[in-house]
């Protein structure tokens, strides 16, 4: 029998004996691998290899065609580069003036013009003014120092200039307003609407021009009220002016608002943009605008507005919408204030408002019926949100006297109105707290003409239900059925009885207007408590103390004090407390 090349292993075998045949076979493998080296090694060997191989190649002249085509890239190139300068398009000076003079119905004026063939192919205009209509101003309503204009190559070939953009550096814009009503800019708008012109972004020529996109960079835009030039301008603005439909343009306008005769700086960003139509007159023309005016500090806002610091800390921001046509549509703006304070100190509450108001307006923007107003927001379409409404018309914007209408107050905490005081003064107790309703009616403006401002224009009756302020005691003080009769410019309040501790209240009357507050307190009082409240409410209790009797140094029961004194407060030199009678009641023979 022949023998196994691998025989057996025994029971009793060595463990040495796998790992050396293991040691094996990875020899063996090594030594195939070395052998199918040496055999490609020598394949490679028997290659033979033509010496002219490894000689440089001769430098070949590249193709006639090639040449020519370098050559005229490179020269197009070095044309477009020299010879813009030589040339002189200022002979077409007096012919692009006419053109543009005509498309926008105005005289106007170019000193200079240069043409530009990179970036891209255009003009360049210097000194550019459009001149306003004579009846509105003397000044052009448009001047820029430089204009760019792009033009459209491929319109060349249909023996037709189109420009693709138009570019204004720095220019300066007059609005001028009528006292009839109308605005220097409204012929330019019609004009440009009997011109027949494609989409800007149309992508193919068709048989109308396709319309330029217009936009200007760093502008100013001054407002004029017939010859006197407004005070209020928009600088640092960027406008934007395309064609997106047939009949209809969309416009962006951002810019800061700026008064020139104060130092204003930090005046929040106005942004204005939407859609314009096209129509026959610019009444009927439509327009759905948003306007808003973002990130506004009250500070900055009251430069702008008043020329001078109202001493309010905060932001502003409003959003108003407008849809329908410039003689007549619907305008819907969003008011809102958010942590106003006073500046000379930081309330342990800012006040917080969001007001909405809706109205039609109509002539231009000229009258606005159907005005709703509602603070918050939710009262305007919820007659259960607490909180003020208002309705009324305006048939003249130049002049608020013609305005009517009235505002009703429900149910405004009478916490609200101490949050508001707190603004005004920072000595006021954070332990104060006050409870109760505001409620009441305003009317405006009855007889408006006979009166100087607006609020002097203002009448109706407000009303504190059940109110009371308690200073951190259990006890508060009451105020029931507190009404004030609203008229003159000034809020009149009669007979407010006032709980002070005595068995009867005290009676407090008054009134409080634009110049300061004058207050009347009649009637018994407990001393202590009354020091409680004027130590709480300083603004109340400024010199009280002055002139009420000492107080008892006894361990007798306090009694009450029969007051008769009258407190005259001007809002910029402080308060004198007067007193006709502030002694102790008697005691009646045989009380304890």
């Amino acid at each position: 029998m022949a023998s196994s090349p691998h025989p057996a292993r025994s029971e009793n075998h060595d463990p040495n004996d796998g790992d050396a045949a293991a040691e094996a076979a990875e020899r063996d493998r090594n030594a195939d691998r070395d052998a199918e080296l040496d055999a490609e090694l020598e394949a490679a060997a028997a290659i033979e290899i033509d010496p002219e191989d490894l000689q440089p190649k001769p430098w070949v002249l590249p193709g006639r065609r090639r040449v020519l085509t370098v050559a005229g890239i490179l020269l197009a190139l070095l044309l477009l580069v020299l010879l813009p300068p030589l040339i002189n398009v200022n002979r077409f000076r007096h012919r692009i003036t006419q053109s543009v003079s005509e498309s926008l119905g105005r005289p106007v004026r170019i000193d200079s013009v240069t043409l530009n063939v990179l970036p891209m192919p255009g003009f360049t205009l210097e000194n550019f003014s459009v001149g306003d209509d004579p009846a509105f101003s003397a000044e052009p309503v448009i001047r820029a120092q430089t204009v760019r204009a792009t033009l459209r190559v491929w319109s060349l070939w249909r023996r037709r200039v189109e420009f693709s953009r138009i570019s204004l550096d720095d220019p300066s814009v007059n609005l001028v307003h009528r006292a009839d009503g109308r605005w220097n800019i409204e012929s330019l708008l019609l004009q440009a609407s009997k011109i027949e012109a494609a989409p800007t972004a149309q992508q193919g020529a068709s048989d109308a021009p396709r319309f330029p996109y217009v936009e200007a960079t760093g502008a100013r835009v001054n407002v004029k009220m017939g010859l006197e030039k407004m005070p209020i301008a928009l600088t640092e603005t960027d406008l934007a002016l395309w064609l997106t439909q047939p009949d209809q343009w969309k416009f962006r306008l951002e810019g800061r608002p700026t008064r020139t005769n104060t130092a204003a700086t930090d005046t929040g960003l106005l942004r204005v943009q939407g859609t314009l139509g096209k129509a026959s007159t610019l009444a009927d023309a439509q327009v759905d605008t948003t306007l808003e005016w973002r990130a506004a500090p009250l500070g900055g806002l009251s430069w702008v507005l008043l020329a001078r610091d109202a001493g309010f800390r905060g932001t502003m921001a409003i959003r108003t919408t407008i849809q329908g046509t410039i003689g007549n549509n619907k305008v819907d703006t969003q008011l809102d204030l958010n942590d106003v304070r006073r500046s000379g100190f930081v309330p342990q509450h800012t006040l917080n408002a969001n007001i909405r108001c809706t109205a039609q307006a109509t002539a231009m923007f000229h009258q606005l019926g159907e005005l709703r107003c509602g603070w918050p927001s939710g009262a305007l379409t919820d007659t259960s949100v607490k909180g003020v409404t208002a309705t009324g018309a305006v048939p003249d914007l130049a002049r608020w006297q013609t305005a009517a209408g009235d505002a009703t107050i429900n149910g405004v905490p009478a916490g609200t109105l101490l949050d508001a005081v707190r603004l005004a003064s920072p000595r006021i107790s954070p332990d104060v707290t006050a409870a109760g309703t505001l409620s009441g009616r305003l009317f405006c403006c009855a007889k408006s003409d006979q009166h100087s401002d607006l609020w002097s224009a203002v009448t109706g009756r407000l009303e504190i239900d059940t109110g009371t302020l308690a200073i951190g005691k259990p006890k508060p003080f009451g105020i029931t059925n507190a009404v004030g009769e609203v008229g003159g410019g000034r809020v009149t309040v009669h007979s407010v009885p006032l709980d002070l501790g005595a068995p009867q209240p005290a009676m407090l009357d008054g009134y409080i207007d634009t110049m300061g507050f004058t207050l009347h307190l009649t009637g018994p009082a407990m001393r202590t408590l009354l020091s409680e409240l004027a130590t709480a409410l300083p603004p109340f209790g400024d010199g009280l103390d002055a002139v009420l009797p000492p107080a008892a140094n006894t361990e007798a029961p306090e009694t009450p004090i029969r007051l008769d004194l009258t407190a005259t407060r001007n809002w910029s030199t402080g308060q004198i407390w007067a007193a006709t009678e502030a002694k102790p009641v008697k005691r009646r023979r045989g009380s304890r």
